[in-house]
This record gives C-alpha cells, structure tokens and sequence, in this order.
C-alpha cells in the first residue's frame, strides 16, 4: 500500500524506518502468512547420494543376507551392474534418550541424536544427478527454475541490510546440474544465491581497488546517475533493477562480508568444536563453512547452502565402488563440523530459530554395484532436520527389510519444500509468483507438510 500510494512517498518514509532499524531494504520483507518456527535454513547439501542403509536406516537383513541374491525386484538402475545383497560394513548404535540409531560413520554426530529428525522415507522422481539435484533444489527435474533459497527470500526477504538474503558457501565441488541448482529462475534476479568461497577472501574483488574512498563514493555515485537515467528512459525492468540492486548490494558487502566471513576472531575452543584444528584437512575446510554458516545466521542471513570438499576426489558420496573408502572420507570430513555446528547453535540459542537441513538428491540401492559400490536408488531414503520447529530424537517414515523402498509414510520432495516453507511461516500454495501465462509455485500443484515432525 505504502510503495503504491501517494506517488511512493509513504515506502521512502518506511524505507528510512527500516533502515534505521537496521533492516534491509533491498528486498521488501514480506510478512508470514503464519506464525514461523524458524527464521532461517541452514541447507547441508550431500552431493551425489549418501548411502540410507549405511547411516541412518539399519537393515540387519542385509547383514544375515550379505553376498546373496537379492530377495525383491529390482528396478532399473543407472548402470544396470547389480551384484548381490551388500550388508553395512558399519554398525549401528542406539544413540542419546532417545535411543536413535546411526551408524559408526558418524560418532560426532550421534552425541547430537535427541536433536535430529530423521526421515527414513523419502522419495525422489528422478535416479540421475542433474534431474534430481533440480529436482530437490528447485521442486522440478529441470534447469532454469527458482531455487527453494530464491523462493524464501522472495517470500520473506532478508535479515541483513548487507549481505545476501541467500549464500551458497563453495566447498570445492559443483553439484551436478551446475549453478542452475542456485538460480532465482523466473523470480527477480536479486533472489539468486550469491556463491562465497571458503576462503578469505571470500569473494574476489571484495577489497575497492581505489586507494582513496572519496574516489570510489565518485564512481559509484557516477554509476548511481547513469542507472537513474536508464530506468528513466527505459521504465521498470527486473534485469536492470535487478543490476542496480546487486550493485548497491555489492558495495556494502566490501565492508560486510570480510567481516563475516573471517574466523580469525573465534576463539580456539569454538574453532576446536568445528574441528579447525583437525589432521584431516578437509574436516578443517567443512568446519570453517559451518562457523561461518553460523556467522551468517547470526547476521540475518535467510538461507545458507553447504556444499561438499573433495574428500574422496570427484566422486562425491557417489559411491558405485570402493563404498567404504568413499562414505568414510566423506563422514570424516563432515561429522565433527556438523555436530560442532548443531552444539555451537544450541549454546548460542539459535537452534530453536534455525533449521538444519541434512540431504543429498537420493539414497543408494541395498545390492551391489559390481562388488563393492552402490547405485543410485530414488526409492527410498533417509534425511535429517534439527532445530527450527521439528521434533528432536525421532525418526519418521520407513523403507522396506532392504532399505529399498519407502513403505510407512512415504515423503516426497514436494513434501519436504512444503514443510520448509511451513517452518518458516510461509504457505505453499500461497507463495506463488505469476509466470508463462500461470502462477509458479515452489511445489507445483503438489505438496503436503509432514505435520508428524513438528514440535
């Protein structure tokens, strides 16, 4: 009402409020249409597949039946090389109050069981990498559509007047599907993620190069009156808005982002705690993207995305052989960061606004590949969410003896975007954005919230 009112006199006096308060006004907060459990999502992105049978669904019929044929159909898989049942190489232990049981690839994690969530039950619609990483980013199998970190910031805006509402902290590996999986697709540009580097300094050309501020303030002022004139001639337009915004946005970040991108200032119990001090180098490069994925959290930083080191190469959690060299790798480097962060955001009090979000795009199948791996398998696997609204020490939905299939509550991923939508006191049905001749939606025409995993 106030941006269309009175010529827009009534948002520049808003905007001037809001900037007083501290809050951003490059994207207009919009108001929940519901009462939020969690203010932001901290999304650890598990690229290329984690393994459900090996680490948070046990299967003791795998273990009796390691090296036989399989006892079920087998769907098709990517490779079409499926060998005999393969039992865990790992045990499972009953973990915290609540009994919750997660493998020996964790032991870090497991001291953290009463605050996870696990979905034993999840679904995908799609077995190959690209198709369902767009899948779980975007709610489609295909590139160009927004990102659920592009939807939340649409519907909620951002916390920080200086940093992006959305991050996207490069751990060394692209997930399949490339950027795309951190698109704003039809949705205004500012609402992309903005890719930082796990290193300082985070973002290149984030030091001005003039040696004198005044300087730079005349160039950018320069710029300011060339944008002006532009919207003057050519009226509202989303890529030159769009530009303008992420350029004023830009400037301020030369102050912001060094600040909140440099560990140097923890102190060394905390770096401990997220495993900075670690012999494995890659659990000390997870554990600085977790201290400053919490850095970002504390900065009002809306939606923060993980992604994976290079602990075992290329390859991922993609484990079609060597599966316990693989998963090893890659639990060690992130065990100790996760369950660091999960603890640090507790004692800091920020668990209860922030949820954490641990998944990759599909589980594995319960048989080999070849002798030693496992393919991809849609059908059936496990996630976990903390903090932020969800129930603590449970574990919702379950597969099959195998670990193949979801058979007791299924959820798919249209249902998990609804539930995180729900959390952060937004409606799914209702967060919609008018494209193409329709309105888009982050679940499409589908979706339900697991209401079961709610606190």
């Amino acid at each position: 009402m106030l941006r269309e009112g009175a010529l827009g006199f009534g948002a520049v006096a808003l905007a001037s409020l809001l900037a007083e308060d501290g809050r951003s006004t490059i994207r207009p907060v919009r108001l929940p249409t519901a009462r939020p459990k969690a203010r932001n999502i901290i999304f650890l992105y598990m690229d290329g597949g984690v393994s459900q049978v090996d680490t948070f669904d046990p299967k003791p019929r795998l273990t009796r039946e390691d090296g036989k044929p399989f006892g079920l159909k087998a769907e098709p898989t990517q490779f079409e090389d499926n060998g005999a049942v393969l039992g865990s190489p790992w045990a499972f232990r009953h973990h915290g109050q609540s009994g919750l049981e997660i493998s020996d690839l964790f032991p870090s994690l497991a001291r953290c069981a009463d605050d996870l969530c696990v979905v034993r039950s999840m679904v995908s619609n799609f077995s190959e990498h690209n198709a369902a990483n767009y899948f779980l980013h975007c709610g489609t199998g295909m590139a160009g559509r927004p990102s659920m970190g592009a939807w939340a910031t649409y519907g909620l805006g951002s916390d920080a007047a200086d940093l992006p509402g959305y991050v996207v902290l490069d751990g060394g590996l692209t997930p399949s599907g490339g950027l795309d999986c951190f698109g704003a697709g039809f949705l205004p540009a500012t609402h992309q993620a903005s890719l930082l580097r796990n290193q300082s300094p985070a973002l290149a050309n984030i030091q001005p190069l003039e040696r004198v501020p005044d300087l730079q303030r005349l160039k950018l002022d320069t710029v300011r009156r060339l944008d002006a004139a532009g919207l003057g001639s050519l009226g509202r337009h989303d890529a030159l808005e769009s530009a303008i915004a992420n350029q004023e946005l830009a400037a301020r970040m030369q102050m912001s982002v060094p600040d909140a991108t440099d560990i140097t200032g923890e102190s060394a119990a905390t770096r401990r705690l997220y495993g900075m001090d670690a012999a494995f180098e890659h659990t000390r490069s997870y554990g600085r993207q977790c201290l400053v994925a919490r850095r970002l959290v504390e900065r009002g930083v809306r939606f923060i995305e993980l992604t994976c080191p290079r602990a075992h190469g290329n390859a991922r959690w993609d484990a079609h052989g060597d599966l316990r060299n693989n998963h090893s790798l890659n639990a060690r480097a992130v065990d100790q960061p996760i369950a660091g962060l999960l603890s640090d955001l507790k004692a800091r009090g920020l668990l209860d606004e922030t949820l954490v979000l641990f998944s990759g795009e599909f589980g594995r199948t319960p048989f080999a590949q070849g002798r030693d791996g496992r393919d991809h398998n849609p059908f059936g696997f496990s996630l976990w969410m903390a903090g932020g609204g969800v129930r603590g020490g449970i574990a919702h939905g379950s597969t099959d003896e195998y670990g193949y299939k979801a058979v007791e509550n299924r959820v798919e991923v249209h249902d998990l975007h609804a539930t995180l939508l729900h959390l952060l006191g937004l409606d799914h049905e209702r967060l919609t954005f008018r494209f193409g001749g329709r309105d888009h939606r982050l679940t499409d025409v589908h979706g339900h919230v697991v209401r079961p995993i709610l606190a």
